[in-house]
């Protein structure tokens, strides 16, 4: 019987859970679609996990930011310089990782002294909208103005 537009279980079910701190739920169906139609919510969970791994690693935000202000390159030298409370090996092992996950494009100069300069790539603008995005949305909720 159905009351309420909810079947009389899901309301038991809703009911039994909601004297714990536990959320209910869903039944346990490894096929089934998460409210975005067309989306895996285990994609979409081991996509964030990636997605957390390369963000929340000391200095990447920090590198990432700067470059979204301008279109010319960045040197090695400038966040060396900017970058504050950074260890070299940390900017190295960062400059790498975004590198390699194809967020930042590296260019070197055969010259006396090494000259290395440091672009976003597309797919590195758009993360960094993104990031600009979640900021504006921390800023509007944000009890603490």
């Amino acid at each position: 019987m159905e009351t309420n537009g909810k079947p009389a279980e899901a309301r038991q079910r809703i009911r039994r859970t909601s004297t714990t701190t536990e959320l209910p739920m869903a039944e346990n169906n490894t096929s089934q679609l998460c409210g975005f139609t067309g989306y895996d919510a285990d994609v979409l969970m081991k996509e964030t996990a990636n997605l957390r791994k390369l963000i929340t690693k000391k200095g990447t935000l920090e590198i990432l930011i700067p470059l979204c202000c301008s279109t010319n390159p960045v040197r090695y030298i400038k966040f060396r310089n900017t970058l504050k409370g950074f260890s070299s090996k940390t900017l190295a092992a960062r400059l790498k990782e975004l590198e390699r996950s194809g967020v930042l494009e590296r260019k070197s100069y055969n010259e006396t002294p090494p000259r290395v300069e440091y672009n976003l790539t597309n797919k590195g603008q758009e993360l960094v909208e993104s990031v600009i995005d979640l900021l504006q949305w921390m800023r509007k909720w944000s009890t603490a103005r």
